[in-house]
């Protein structure tokens, strides 16, 4: 039997996510690039989407779960004209407008303008939102009607870029900052819907999640060709996190899982050794540190 190949070493990978692929799907091929079952995922991207998708390997696993991403940016074209039971290209046309007079320039303005800030958006049907314990899309394809409920979303920018009127639909390249939780074809769907015409989500491509952006992407082909981490764990964990240095006695207590003295920073931090290696992400709580991952354990 030949000998087994070392694990590969622990950090964050940055993939630029082809269309026509689930978030799983990319994990798993990223599994066999990297030749490990340790590979998870953190914020989904839909099947139709491109973009930035970002991935933890082996002990970085541990980070996905605590990563700020919870500001994101995406390159949207949304199609003005008709609804679909998916709220994007993919899904059944439920409606089309008999006219789109009514589309003016001034009037797509002031939709974006009422889309744009605070708001309260329904999800749509399709989506990963739980519903007694069981995905919405999952009801949906069941053949259940599903209705969910409004929740708050930040929407920090809504810009129009470009504007194309065609003869059946118009059609709206865009950027969108928006906060986690805030579906863009749900935007492009109340757009359409209160102009009257129905619309939906045409193409999607998330630019930055967090601190990560397409400037360090890479797409699977190039993985294929050199298999290699977008950011190490402590360079991840940098990246991420504030960070907190401590001395070599600190370094050993927080290895061991020891709670040591406040580092005075709010909110999840990464505590650091002399060495400039991430030993653990931590929380402050009533005077003390308390490690909430143990990255490098004694």
């Amino acid at each position: 039997m030949p000998p087994k190949s070392p694990p590969p070493p622990p950090g964050l990978l940055v993939v630029d996510k082809p269309p026509g692929m689930t978030s799983h799907d990319v994990v798993a091929r990223v599994r066999r690039i990297m030749g490990t079952r340790k590979v998870g995922h953190a914020g989904t991207l839909d099947p139709m989407a491109t973009g930035v998708l970002v991935l933890g390997v082996e002990r970085a696993t541990k980070l996905l779960g605590h990563l700020a991403l919870d500001r994101k940016t995406y390159l949207a074209t949304l199609s003005l004209g008709s609804a679909t039971t998916t709220d994007d290209a993919e899904g059944e046309v439920l409606s089309t407008a008999d006219s789109l007079e009514a589309v003016t320039d001034e009037r797509i303005a002031a939709g974006i303008a009422g889309l744009t800030g605070e708001i309260e958006q329904v999800p749509s049907a399709v989506s990963a939102v739980k519903v007694a314990g069981k995905r919405a899309y999952a009801r949906v394809r069941a053949g259940e009607d599903v209705a969910l409920p409004p929740r708050k979303v930040t929407v920090y920018r809504f810009d129009l870029l470009a504007t194309r009127h065609g003869a059946d639909r118009v059609e709206l390249d865009a950027v969108v900052e928006c906060s986690s939780g805030t579906y863009v074809r749900a935007l492009a769907r109340d757009l359409g819907a209160g102009l009257g015409v129905g619309g939906h989500l045409a193409a999607l491509r998330r630019t930055t999640v967090g601190p990560f952006t397409l400037a360090s992407a890479r797409t699977l082909e190039q993985l294929e060709e050199r298999p290699a981490l977008s950011h190490d764990l402590s360079e991840a964990v940098a990246k991420a996190f504030p960070r907190h240095d401590v001395d070599a006695a600190t370094a050993k207590a927080v290895q061991h899982g020891q709670q040591v003295r406040a580092a005075g920073i709010e909110g999840t931090y990464g505590v650091f050794g002399p060495d400039g290696r991430a030993l653990a992400l931590a929380v402050d709580a009533g005077g003390v540190a308390r490690s909430v991952v143990v990255l490098e354990p004694a």
